[in-house]
């Protein structure tokens, strides 16, 4: 007579081993966000760009950064990835390096792929080159944009050469707002150069509908309609490139 096998613990009763129950947790604890949360694949790459974008100089480490040296070999690699499809740019920063953020604001917009970002929260001063840098942008509601003028802290030489240097840094980062964007001229140096808008400031606080209204932004909305819109826009470029074989 053979004797009963022992009964199998049910898988409700199964719980982790004490390493994985703690590797699980240090990973909520550090990122937010449990193991599995990024196990998957996808065709479109995604991109942050958080709390002040960091140039030349390193930032005091207490302070959120993007740093640019990062960023500018991620964009090379979503051009030369043959898997990647479309990128999609999130943006909740401060602003930051003007150079640091116009180089990244310029490979973006000259990627071949499709591209859309979304301005969460606030995309401000350098932040706007970013968010136009797509080919097409979201702005969320509740999101703010800042626009104001060049400025510089520290010391500063006085002397003629110094305010033609402003100049026209300050148009290299206009140009490529109105080349980028539906907003004209005229209206990109208004609002930049407002003095009632802001206390004790120049420049203006853009919210998410008048962002939008003014042709800075193309359209309110979030994460589901981004991802739409890329998506659209990425059967739209496979579909004129098997057209054109």
């Amino acid at each position: 007579m053979k004797e009963k096998e022992p009964a199998k613990p049910d898988k409700k009763d199964e719980k982790a081993k004490p390493e994985e129950t703690s590797e699980i947790k240090k990973t909520i604890d550090d990122f937010g966000a449990i193991n599995n949360a990024f196990d998957f694949r996808s065709d479109i790459q995604y991109l942050t760009i958080i709390g002040s974008i960091e140039g030349h100089s390193v930032l005091p480490p207490q302070d959120k950064t993007t740093k640019y040296e990062n960023i500018i070999p991620q964009l090379i690699a979503v051009e030369e990835n043959k898997h990647i499809k479309g990128l999609l740019t999130v943006l909740n920063t401060v602003g930051g390096d003007v150079e640091a953020g116009l180089a990244i604001a310029e490979l973006i917009a000259t990627l071949t792929k499709p591209t859309v970002s979304l301005v969460l929260g606030g995309g401000h001063s350098i932040g706007i080159p970013l968010a136009t840098a797509s080919k097409y942008s979201f702005i969320a509601e509740s999101a703010t944009m800042t626009m104001h003028p060049i400025r510089l802290t520290g010391l500063v030489i006085g002397a003629q050469q110094t305010y033609e240097y402003f100049r026209r840094m300050q148009q290299r980062v206009v140009d490529f707002i109105v080349r980028t964007s539906k907003a004209d001229l005229d209206t990109v140096n208004h609002y930049m150069n407002a003095t009632g808008n802001m206390a004790n400031d120049v420049g203006t606080i853009l919210y998410g509908k008048e962002a939008v209204k003014i042709g800075l932004i193309d359209e309110v909305g979030g994460l589901k309609d981004a991802l739409k819109k890329l998506r659209s826009m990425i059967n739209e470029q496979e579909a004129n490139q098997n057209s054109q074989k």
